[in-house]
C-alpha cells in the first residue's frame, strides 16, 4: 500500500519551486518600480532562454528527482547557497531583478557580497544549478544544466558588464 506522504525530495522541490515563484513576483515588482524611476532594460533578447533553462531545470528535477533519496551533504551545500542568496537579495534590495535593469546615474552596489565578487548572485545560481540535482543524486542533470546555464551567463554577464560600465556615474578621479 502506498501512502500519501511526500518524499524528502518532493518537499525540497516544493520549497524551491515556491521560492522561485515568489522571486519572480518580487522581481516583477522591482522591475516596474525601477522603470518608473527611469531605469531601462538591457539585452532582453536572452531573457526567454534564461527563463526556459531555469524552468526546464525545475521540471526535470520534478520528473527525475522527486522520488530519489536526499543526500545530506549536498543538501547542506545547497542550504549554504541559500544563505548567500539571502545576503545578495538583502544587499540589492529593490534593485534586485531577474532581468538586466540599469538605473542610469545610480552608483553600483558595492556593499555585502559585492565587496568580494562582481556578480555574487550569478555565483550562487551556478552553485544552485549544480548542487540541487546532486541533492537527489542526479549528476547528469547537474552537468547538463550547468552547461546550459553557462551559455546563458556568458551572454548575460557580458551584456550586464557593458551596460553597467556605460551607465556609471562620473566620479572624481585622482589627480595624475
Amino acid at each position: 500500500m502506498t501512502g500519501s506522504w511526500l518524499t524528502g525530495a518532493e518537499i525540497i522541490l516544493g520549497l524551491v519551486t515556491a521560492q522561485r515563484a515568489a522571486e519572480l513576483v518580487v522581481s516583477h515588482r522591482n522591475t516596474s518600480r525601477l522603470i518608473a524611476r527611469g531605469a531601462v532594460e538591457i539585452a532582453p533578447a536572452h531573457y526567454p532562454f534564461m527563463v526556459a533553462v531555469h524552468a526546464l531545470w525545475l521540471i526535470v528535477l520534478w520528473i527525475f528527482g522527486r522520488d530519489q533519496p536526499v543526500y545530506i551533504p549536498a543538501l547542506i551545500a545547497y542550504l549554504a547557497l541559500q544563505v548567500m542568496r539571502s545576503w545578495v537579495l538583502r544587499t540589492l534590495g529593490d534593485r534586485w531583478t531577474t532581468r538586466i535593469i540599469v538605473l542610469p546615474g545610480a552608483a553600483l552596489v558595492s556593499a555585502g557580497p559585492y565587496r568580494f565578487l562582481a556578480h555574487p548572485n550569478y555565483a550562487v545560481v551556478v552553485g544552485e544549478i549544480a548542487t540541487l540535482p546532486m541533492v537527489m543524486g542526479l549528476p547528469r542533470v547537474a552537468v547538463l544544466f550547468t552547461v546550459l546555464n553557462a551559455i546563458v551567463l556568458f551572454i548575460r554577464i557580458r551584456a550586464e558588464n557593458r551596460a553597467l560600465k556605460a551607465s556609471r556615474p562620473l566620479t572624481a578621479r585622482p589627480a595624475s
